[in-house]
């Protein structure tokens, strides 16, 4: 599954409203550990079909990144039946990720 942008408009519908787990990635485009992150993203929605990725660019969508709390990127937020079920701030390899989303 190719990873989706998230929008203020589609959060709901893609995190909040969602069958399966949702990890969403908080990056923006000027951050550096946030571009080396987002291959190992793009590995992890190709490999896993039993969880979703969503990433959310803080600066276009500012309201979503302060009503999560996102303070530091990049923030990899996960997300079960709409609620927050795991955090990690910061650049983390593709192991330290699946132990987020539960091995997925």
């Amino acid at each position: 599954m190719a990873v989706i942008t998230g929008t203020a408009d589609n959060f709901d519908t893609e995190v909040l409203q969602s069958d399966i787990p949702v990890l969403v990635d908080f990056n923006a485009d000027w951050c550096g550990p946030c571009q080396i992150l987002k291959p190992t993203i793009e590995e992890i929605a190709e490999e896993n079909k039993s969880v979703k990725i969503v990433s959310v660019n803080i600066d276009d969508e500012e309201d979503l990144s302060d009503e999560y709390d996102v303070f530091s990127i990049p923030c990899l937020v996960l997300f079960r039946n709409g609620e927050e079920a795991g955090r990690s701030v910061g650049l983390k390899n593709k192991d330290e990720i699946l132990d987020l989303i539960g091995g997925n």
